[in-house]
């Protein structure tokens, strides 16, 4: 199912690049919904969320195997997919990236 997600997010990303903004679609919904499909379909929970600078809310969850999404729900209550991937890793303390690579 994960696969689903990735062509999915894969998909819109195209259609983002392809299509002017205006007819641009998004990987969007309730925040309650998608929530639910992280958690019991992916076993992704919430590991990280700050406020972005227009007073939306980023969202990061991660699952045990590595896979991660990231969220972005906006005060009009649109939710929508920002990014999703493998292989997540958590540092105990922040690193510079040149301690990370």
């Amino acid at each position: 199912m994960k696969h689903f997600l990735f062509a999915l997010i894969g998909a819109s990303s195209m259609a983002l690049m392809a299509a002017p903004a205006s007819s641009a679609e998004n990987v969007c919904g309730k925040r309650d919904d998608i929530v639910s499909r992280l958690e019991n379909g992916y076993q992704e929970f919430n590991s990280a969320m700050g406020m972005s600078t227009n007073g939306g809310l980023v969202e990061l969850y991660t699952s045990e195997n590595g896979s991660w999404t990231l969220m972005l729900s906006q005060p009009d209550g649109v939710s929508c997919l920002i990014a999703a991937g493998e292989n997540w890793e958590s540092f105990n303390s922040p690193k510079s990236a040149s301690q990370v690579f």
